[in-house]
């Protein structure tokens, strides 16, 4: 519950810290689409300053790093999750695709596809990124001296390769954006390969991977508002209607799923045996079709694990696997017109692999589960966003020998596609 407690703190101060500059607005919003005895004050506010420009430059890339740190003593349950499913993956494709967003965006500019900034104005920005990204992650990797997870040296925190595949992401995303949501979710995407390649490559740890998406991102942010304060209003262009957004257009969504398990019963072995659990983590997929602004329908694909303490020593290689599909009903309530809470309710079917312990083998069992969860929104851009999550999930036993079935909550993070 610690851990719990960290991120809602940190989500919470994150929020403060971003209120305090609620005038520095640099984006247009259409006014919300509710009756005005409906539109409140808070809803006005709570717009105002998640649209400031310090938010705009920090809503991702500083919970990313925040985050990165906090799932730092949890690395290991995620390598075994990459362990028990890519346990012998080896692709050199990441070394090449940190780039490709760079490539891309200088090759439309140099077609003539006008983009957000002169050449000038593009080069000392994409610059001053480059040289902050550069110097912040090999500072790191010198004084942190975290060993990779392959043992290859001591130069694993954080990811180089993650934290230029974001920034270049996010330099492609600023000058072209505009023309389509599409550019920002290839960009991104491609970023986001890219870690999760360097991952299961087993040359970084999960929090190496956050921490260095967050300093991309953030170095891109600040290079760029540098380069502004230079350049001023020269060799710029503005694209009308770039961050649109109406309370009332429904919320459907698809979103990259990772979190972190938190059991809150045991392993059942037997009606006499129970282990105990630790924390695990979660990865998957997850996304929803909204009818209109308040119900919709959809469905979530993860792959979980979670460590079982065998002896009271917590066995590394004792990982209670679990792969779930679950489909049922998405429900959302707009705060403002960037501000939305969600719940869901969903059941399916969950698939336990054979799992060996060290004195028994359990066979590998499926059944039905449930879930339920609630969920935070926030629309960045028109197309893009992400989503806070507690999801508390219901599974049968994984033996045959218990009828008892097994609580957990999932505590988490995604970002998602607006559809």
């Amino acid at each position: 519950m610690k851990k719990i407690a960290l991120c809602i703190v940190g989500i919470y101060s994150f929020a403060l810290l971003s209120a305090q500059n609620p005038t520095d607005s640099l984006n247009t919003e259409r006014s919300d689409s509710l009756p005005i005895h409906v539109t409140n004050s808070f809803s006005k506010r709570l717009d105002r300053f998640s649209s400031s420009r310090f938010y705009q430059m920090t809503y991702i890339g500083v919970p990313l790093v925040i985050g990165g740190l906090i799932v730092k003593s949890e690395d290991d349950h995620f390598r075994s999750l990459r362990n028990d499913y890519l346990p012998r993956f080896s692709r050199h494709a990441d070394d090449y695709m940190q780039y490709a967003p760079a490539a891309i965006m200088l090759g439309m500019k140099a077609a003539g596809v006008q983009s957000r900034s002169s050449w000038g104005r593009m080069i000392a920005s994409d610059a001053f990124s480059a040289i902050l990204m550069g110097s912040v992650v090999n500072t790191l990797k010198r004084t942190t001296n975290v060993e990779r997870p392959d043992g290859s040296n001591r130069h694993s925190f954080p990811s180089g390769h993650t934290a230029t595949a974001f920034m270049t992401a996010t330099m492609f995303n600023k000058e072209y954006g505009h023309k389509s949501p599409w550019i920002g979710v290839g960009a991104y995407g491609m970023a986001t390969a890219t870690g999760l390649m360097r991952m299961a490559n087993n040359k970084h740890w999960l929090s190496d991977v956050l921490t260095g998406a967050g300093i991309g991102i953030l170095s891109t942010e600040i290079g760029y508002y540098l380069a502004d304060l230079i350049f001023k209003g020269k060799g710029i262009n503005s694209f009308a209607n770039e961050d649109m957004f109406d309370r009332m257009e429904k919320p459907s969504f698809l979103s990259l799923y990772l979190g972190l398990n938190i059991p809150l019963s045991g392993y059942d072995i037997d009606e006499q045996t129970e282990f105990s659990t630790s924390s695990g983590s979660a990865a998957g997929v997850e996304g929803a079709y909204f009818f209109n602004p308040y119900i919709g329908v959809g469905g979530r694909f993860a792959v979980s694990n979670t460590s079982i303490i065998v002896n009271k020593d917590q066995a590394e290689n004792n990982t209670f696997d679990a792969v779930s599909v679950c489909g049922g009903s998405y429900f959302s309530y707009p705060l403002s017109s960037r501000w939305l809470v969600g719940s869901k309710l969903l059941g399916g079917y969950v698939h336990y692999p054979q799992l060996k312990l060290a004195d028994r083998t359990i066979s590998a069992k499926g059944g039905f589960c449930m879930g339920s969860g609630v969920s935070l929104t926030f629309k960045a851009k028109e197309h893009y966003g992400i989503r806070f999550f507690l999801d508390y999930n219901l599974h049968p036993s994984h033996s045959k020998n218990s009828s008892e079935y097994m609580n957990m909550l999932t505590l988490g993070s995604s970002f998602m596609i607006t559809l």
